[in-house]
């Protein structure tokens, strides 16, 4: 189990890990950038159907330092990974190999193709948002790198152009068809804040956390990979639904124009399957908006109940959650001072984040962590992670 504490010096740390070992490596003095993870609060699966999310970053997060060399290769280490591999800037790979590497080479075929002049450079990558977890460690590097080459080549960095591009590089070169909520919330977040971010505008506000409640994360050490055909199933299902309600209900482009009276109208036309898809996304997207007014108005045993509900919903209607994390979410549900939980992330595996009074936060760690071990055999890590900023150069 990770303590506030030893998260702020491990963290400190970092920059001068990565300066360092950038040194040893390649010589000389990089410049080094920082994306986080995110955690999303509320919103699950609605980004791609133009909906309403509220994700927060987390201090977890991907570091890249960077230094130009001769030529037009990027060289690139992983720490994570103990490995090195070279990308040729001027034929960058046509497809995704289910390597690593593909994030960064995807960020970089897609920044080279719209017109960015990229330059030769040695990288090092080096992160600890938790893989697999539903943190989003894919969309953490890629702005991550993507911020750093951009630097590198001397562009203004324009944060809502550089999450749509991460996006894209996401969506068409590694093949996840992911929203923009990721990305999205890696370039723009601020500390103490979740961000309320309009999917099919990209208008987002944020929104202050409040300082006697803690976001705690409880990953079921269940991996997943949204890559590999569950998710984009999903997509898949969302869109066989708007062709269907598009020929009935005027002005439909996504679920997001749908009302729940509209879809009851309609029902009968849907297959059961995809009725159900239809009915989360659009009760989701009402729960979003109604999170965001019980937040700012300070109403957290109210935010908690659709925390539970959206849960619930993403378990009987959507059927992303599993055992585990339905487990992970019972238990968290049975401690005192608990206003809500509910999985997060694409689901299939990865976390729970709960909403918990500080005061709260050790006897939740020990109770659900104790628990969960008894009843799965996996021991979960259970992160207290304060909301944190985007992306940014580290100086």
């Amino acid at each position: 189990m990770h303590r506030l504490d030893a998260l702020s010096t491990h963290f400190d740390a970092g920059q001068a890990d990565v300066t360092r070992r950038f040194a040893q490596l390649f010589g000389g003095s990089p410049r080094v950038f920082q994306a986080p993870g995110r955690v999303n609060l509320i919103g699950e699966h609605t980004d791609y159907n133009d909906g309403f999310v509220m994700p927060a970053a987390i201090r977890f997060c991907t570091r890249v330092a960077i230094a130009e060399r001769a030529g037009h290769k990027l060289v690139i280490h992983s720490e994570n990974y103990s490995e090195q591999i070279e990308l040729n800037l001027d034929e960058l790979p046509a497809a995704a190999t289910g390597h690593w590497s593909d994030y960064v080479a995807g960020v970089a075929k897609i920044l080279a193709r719209s017109g960015v002049p990229l330059r030769g450079a040695n990288l090092l990558i080096d992160g600890d948002v938790p893989q697999g977890a539903g943190l989003s460690s894919s969309a953490s590097l890629e702005v991550a790198a993507g911020f750093a080459l951009l630097a590198l080549a001397g562009q203004e960095i324009d944060r809502k152009e550089l999450a749509l591009l991460c996006q894209q590089a996401e969506n068409e070169f590694v093949g996840a068809q992911c929203g923009i909520m990721d990305q999205f919330v890696a370039s723009h977040a601020e500390r103490n804040h979740a961000l309320l971010l309009d999917c099919r505008s990209l208008e987002h506000r944020l929104l202050p956390l409040p300082d006697d409640a803690s976001l705690v994360i409880s990953n079921t050490m269940v991996k997943h990979s949204i890559a590999k055909g569950e998710y984009n199933q999903r997509r898949a299902e969302c869109e066989a639904g708007v062709q269907i309600l598009a020929k009935v209900l005027p002005n439909v482009r996504a679920l997001r124009d749908v009302t729940l009276e509209g879809l009851g109208a309609c029902a009968n036309d849907l297959p059961d399957t995809v009725l159900r898809r239809c009915r989360h996304v659009i009760t989701e997207n009402a729960r979003v908006l109604e999170a965001a007014a019980a937040l700012e108005a300070g109403d957290l045993p109210a935010f908690g109940n659709l925390m539970q509900s959206s849960h619930r919903s993403l378990r009987d209607d959507f059927e992303v959650t599993c055992p585990e994390l339905d487990l992970m979410v019972e238990f968290g549900e049975q401690v005192a001072g608990v206003y809500g939980t509910r999985m997060t992330g694409g689901g299939f595996g990865g976390s729970t984040i709960s909403l918990v009074q500080s005061a709260s936060v050790e006897a939740f760690q020990h109770s659900v962590g104790e628990k969960y071990e008894l009843a799965t055999g996996y021991k979960p890590e259970i992160y207290v992670c304060p909301a944190a900023d985007g992306v940014d150069e580290l100086t």
